[in-house]
């Protein structure tokens, strides 16, 4: 199965006054993570979103393991799940630079037009996710 992993810093602006990240950066990271991969494979969200389709999050679950601290090297490894038949899902695991497990989750997205209304996958979508699985 493909995976990307993605490399990111805990910012101070991710942080609480303890230095620990606040819990809703890990979902900002599985959009980095995300992103990040469909770069890779020649897509950006921004030529996607040209061509009238817009994968919104429907579903987002983190489980939170060991935090992250301010100045930590993340690691963002986003994997896509090919048993989602309607829409894309895509699992992520976060690592800290001691390569340990800090976070796991995963996000689903529905295809929808620009008014909002679910619609099937164009063809260029539709390749992408065949390279994905």
């Amino acid at each position: 199965m493909l995976s990307r992993r993605t490399v990111c810093r805990v910012i101070y602006a991710d942080t609480d006054n303890m230095g620990i990240a606040y819990y809703a950066n890990y979902l900002k990271w599985f959009e980095i993570g995300r992103t990040e991969m469909l770069r890779s494979l020649g897509f950006s969200y921004k030529d996607i979103e040209a061509k009238g389709i817009f994968l919104p999050v429907s579903e987002a679950f983190c489980k939170y393991i060991f935090p992250a601290r301010y100045d930590d090297i993340l690691t963002i490894e986003t994997t896509p799940d090919s048993s989602v038949k309607a829409g894309m899902k895509f699992d992520y695991a976060i690592f800290n630079q001691e390569d340990r497990l800090i976070a796991k989750g995963y996000t689903k997205h529905p295809f929808v037009n620009a008014d909002g209304k679910v619609v099937r996958p164009p063809k260029f979508l539709t390749d992408l996710i065949n390279i994905l699985r």
